[in-house]
């Protein structure tokens, strides 16, 4: 028998005085607790293992003071500290999630483009009233509860602020961004994330903050809702908890319900805090936008990194919801690089693909490798670039692919190496060439247009999952321009991207 187990059911019996006739151990979460049901002569309880103490700590100091102030919450039976185990009420097996699957009839069911309500996405009566009784309850939590609430105790830090809200970007960044193989600017990515921030620091964070409202930790006991797995809670907004139920992945909420739900807990929070509604809204997107982001750093963490492929099939859910703000511009502080960010990720086909695969080598687990991560090798080597060089004097290169061409570069206005003596029965390829062309201002930045416009074809093409791109560079006699710019992309492109490089130097190759 387990450890965890064993620990368990000493507590078990010191609760009751009897030994538990049965332990099974639940479906894991997203957490790293282990959770087990507890059955004996009298009242089955769940039983839970956690390591982390100072995680444990917040969960009983929170459990208790929710209770004191008659939130529905599991009663804390019994607990070991020191062993890292407690028993808790066993409200069954029931989440919002599956009483909203259940009733809703998945079986066959295909989301709408439009997220809206529609007969492939009922969103009855009966679920709107469950989620309305859900949301009555979160104002309690955020104001009533939260303000004589410990904060002391939360873990890992006591408010969702600046250092807060950067840990959960920076999961996204290197979890999700880096693991999926989105390409992205470092610098600009993060001064955006500090506009983001300062966005969502506009506004009052003197609440409650759950973390976690979401479908999944809602238990339905008799048609009421009752709440789990809030050890995460801090200080922060208001916004953040209703925006984290409203986005909820897969629970796909069709647009009009969210606003309608979105109203009525705005009507609710009104009866015990006034809330200006304007303000409110203002900054709520950008928290939808956080809590979206977070979510997928936790699919691409437990996905790709700790390869649980059922936590993939919720990252469709996600960019939809991302294409949603984007499309009708409700995040408008100029978040220009993470727009750009979203909208390689909204476009490329590989997300989108909800089969379980084996997408990371086990010598990628070190988390030092993860910037060096290579997810799906095979598809993304499916793009081949061939790259020319050519005289003009004789033809712009054929497309052997089959495409009818791409891009074509006239080299012939930048500065010609070959109208000197000492270069003209060398190349480009020869070092006396390169140095020349290098220190050539016009060459550099003719170059810096190339891999812009050829750079942003090949991530285009690989989203698309493209296998053929052609560039070529001319110059009067395709020796020494030419040759060099072709030269220069090659290496380039071989050092960002993840594909195949055919280099041709038509002039060069025929000696």
């Amino acid at each position: 028998m387990k450890e965890a187990e064993e620990k368990l059911i000493r507590l078990y019996k010191s609760w009751c005085g009897m030994q538990p006739t049965s332990v099974i151990k639940l479906p894991g979460s997203g957490s790293y607790r282990s959770y087990y049901r507890l059955a004996g002569p009298g009242e089955t309880v769940i039983g839970a293992h956690n390591e982390d103490i100072l995680e444990n700590q917040a969960y009983f100091s929170f459990t208790q003071h929710f209770m004191s102030e008659g939130l529905p919450v599991p009663s804390l039976l019994a607990s070991d500290p020191v062993n890292r185990v407690y028993l808790i009420t066993d409200l069954g097996d029931t989440t919002l999630y599956q009483f909203l699957t259940e009733r809703r009839g998945t079986v066959g069911y295909k989301p709408p483009s439009s997220g809206e309500d529609s007969p492939g996405n009922p969103f009855s009566p009966e679920i709107i009233a469950v989620y309305k009784k859900a949301l009555a309850w979160l104002p309690v939590f955020q104001v009533k509860a939260g303000k004589t609430l410990d904060y002391k105790v939360c873990y890992p830090r006591g408010a969702f602020d600046r250092q807060s809200m950067m840990w959960d970007l920076n999961y996204f960044k290197y979890y999700f961004l880096k693991l999926a193989k989105i390409p992205f600017d470092e610098q600009t990515l993060e001064d955006d994330f500090q506009s983001l921030c300062n966005l969502l620091l506009k506004t009052e964070a003197d609440f409650f903050l759950y973390r976690d409202f979401q479908s999944r930790n809602i238990m339905i006991v008799n048609g009421e809702p009752w709440f789990i797995d809030f050890q995460g809670g801090r200080k922060g907004a208001l916004q953040y908890d209703v925006a984290s139920l409203l986005t909820d992945g897969k629970a796909d909420i069709p647009m009009k319900t969210r606003n309608l739900l979105l109203d009525f807990y705005l009507n609710k929070l009104g009866e015990i805090y006034p809330v200006d509604r304007e303000k409110f809204m203002k900054i709520y997107h950008g928290f939808v936008l956080i809590r979206i982001l977070q979510a997928l750093g936790a699919y691409g963490f437990r996905g790709y990194y700790e390869n649980k492929p059922h936590f993939l099939q919720s990252i469709p859910f996600a960019l939809r919801n991302l294409g949603y703000l984007l499309d009708n511009n409700l995040v408008d502080i100029g978040l220009k690089s993470l727009i750009l960010v979203i909208g390689k990720m909204i476009d490329n086909p590989l997300l989108y693909n909800q089969q379980p695969v084996e997408v990371i080598d086990d010598k990628y687990r070190n988390v030092n490798n993860i910037k060096n991560t290579i997810i799906n090798d095979n598809l993304e080597k499916k793009l081949t670039v061939t790259i020319h060089s050519f005289s003009y004097k004789k033809s712009i290169p054929f497309d052997a692919g089959g495409n009818g061409g791409g891009f074509v570069f006239d080299c012939r206005a930048l500065p010609n190496p070959g109208r000197y003596d000492e270069f003209r029965h060398l190349n480009g390829k020869d070092q006396p060439v390169i140095e020349f062309l290098r220190k050539e201002h016009s060459v550099g930045v003719f170059l810096n247009h190339v891999r812009a416009l050829v750079g942003q074809s090949v991530e285009t093409y690989i989203g698309r999952d493209f296998d053929q791109l052609m560039v070529s560079f001319g110059c009067t006699g395709g020796q020494h321009r030419s040759v060099y710019c072709a030269e220069e992309l090659a290496e380039y492109l071989k050092t960002k991207y993840n594909l195949k490089i055919k280099l041709l130097h038509d002039e060069q190759d025929k000696t």
